[in-house]
């Protein structure tokens, strides 16, 4: 937890009532999402008891296992899942492409004008999708007990999903427990934030009705086990046509709450770097329905040794950029970062913006600036550094002087400037302007270079030693 998240739980228990952490929404919000609001039985291994969801708040759709051991039933529920989430997750593929330049304009390349999105209520209802993802994406459609077509791609699409849902800053699949903690800290622990019903009460209510949020419905995808021996058993052993409006009258209170939760992020205004990361989920989106309509095989069951490093790179990558991009959308977020030495805030004293650099093989411009800072500057001479007003510009720390009230630092500035020996109008801070710089950027991180699997050891699943003749 970090110090001003650690400060804003502490007033929120103060004062009763949940803190902002955020100034913007670092999340794309839909215009028109789908919430799925999934629920399991109890002491069945991933077994669908239930399943309430739709695009409209005013038209929710419940799905019903009458009997969540039944195989039958099962597969039948999954089938009507499939025929109420497939047809809109595919829907954005008919929704017209957009041309993408790309390698420095020489090329282009397509990807759809939309994406779906898809709510859940906690990273438990993510974790549900995900295994029933796996458990369907196999089945076959024919032979011993067959299931529709539809039901193995619901599984490819479920994969799908909660393999983007891995990535920071994704909003593919949002769930609604991280969504509001991202933005809003509470006086309670983060175990206690996990109940969907309590932090959406410290947010909107404060803290009595937090605690009584704690005795109302779970949000899925397990069930209360009072309401498992009191009520859901014996529908289930009588076989109950009542057991659908029991399940109907346990959700909706949990769907009320997830569609009053996007309004409610909605009133926030997005982050400035919000629409690129969503631009890089129709990236995804894209490449997935173009391998559905040209290959369509499942994912694997499992990565190989080359596969999983590659992913973890990548994942390990967003996570980094995410953390940038956060940061330089928000000041709330940045004020983290000054604390902790990473940034610091400052204003332009002197700016000599035509000043040439000779001493190579050909002329550049390299400006330099002096900012006189109160904040503790935690920063050597050789550092790089970058403002969020101008990410695109590098600034190389030259010295930096200790001064009565704080310090002076001079830096020497690169790129971000035009191609000429002169720089742009506005490109190079001028005397009086408020600057922050901080080590943080958003450069690209070029890939590791894997080896072909076929030449990994047997150890990492590459072919086995040729093994020596016996003597």
């Amino acid at each position: 937890m970090s110090t001003l998240v650690a400060l804003a739980r502490a007033e929120a228990f103060a004062a009763g009532r949940a803190q902002p952490v955020a100034t913007v929404r670092h999340l794309h919000i839909h215009d028109r999402p789908l919430v799925l609001i999934p629920l399991a039985m109890a002491g069945e291994a991933n077994a669908p008891l239930a399943a309430l969801l739709g695009t409209d708040v005013a038209a929710p759709r419940l799905l019903v296992v009458h009997q969540p051991r039944n195989r039958d039933e099962r597969f039948r529920f999954t089938a009507e899942l499939a025929d109420a989430i497939v047809p809109y997750l595919a829907s954005f593929g008919a929704g017209g492409t957009e041309a993408v330049p790309v390698d420095r304009g020489r090329d282009v390349r397509y990807r759809y004008v939309d994406a779906p999105q898809v709510w859940v209520p906690n990273p438990g209802g993510v974790d549900f999708l995900r295994l029933l993802g796996r458990s369907t994406r196999f089945r076959r459609t024919d032979g011993d007990h067959p299931v529709p077509p539809i039901v193995p791609l619901l599984g490819q699409w479920l994969t799908f999903l909660a393999a983007s849902a891995e990535v920071p800053g994704s909003a593919l699949l949002p769930n609604a427990v991280q969504a509001l903690g991202l933005h809003w800290a509470t006086g309670q622990s983060s175990a206690e934030d996990a109940h969907f019903g309590s932090l959406f009460a410290w947010i909107t209510a404060g803290a009595d009705a937090a605690r009584a949020a704690e005795q109302g419905p779970v949000a899925g995808p397990a069930t209360d086990p009072e309401f498992d021996n009191k009520v859901l058993a014996p529908l289930i052993a009588e076989s109950s046509p009542r057991l659908g409006d029991a399940l109907r009258e346990l959700l909706m209170p949990t769907w009320s709450r997830m569609w009053e939760s996007i309004a409610l992020l909605r009133t926030l205004p997005e982050g400035a770097r919000v629409a690129s990361r969503w631009d890089s989920d129709r990236d995804v989106y894209s490449a997935f329905v173009t391998h559905l309509e040209e290959d369509g095989t499942p994912q694997p069951r499992r990565d190989g040794a080359v596969a999983a490093a590659a992913r973890l790179q990548r994942l390990e990558n967003a996570a980094a950029r995410y953390a940038v991009q956060r940061a330089f959308d928000d000041p709330l977020v940045m004020a983290e970062h000054r604390l902790t030495g990473a940034a610091f805030g400052g204003v332009v004293t002197l700016a000599k913006a035509d000043r040439i650099d000779d001493t190579g093989k050909r002329p550049v411009l390299r400006p330099r600036i002096m900012v006189a800072t109160t904040e503790p500057v935690r920063v050597e001479a050789g550092a790089t550094l970058t403002s969020p007003a101008r990410p695109s510009q590098k600034a190389k720390v030259i010295s930096v002087t200790p001064t009565a009230g704080g310090s002076d630092v001079l830096l020497e500035l690169s790129g971000g400037m035009g191609r000429k020996l002169v720089a742009e109008p506005g490109s190079v801070p001028a005397v009086g302007e408020q600057l922050l710089l901080t080590t943080l950027s958003e450069a690209y991180r070029p890939g590791a270079a894997f080896p072909d699997p076929a030449d990994t050891p047997w150890t990492h699943g590459g072919p086995p030693a040729t093994a020596a003749p016996a003597d």
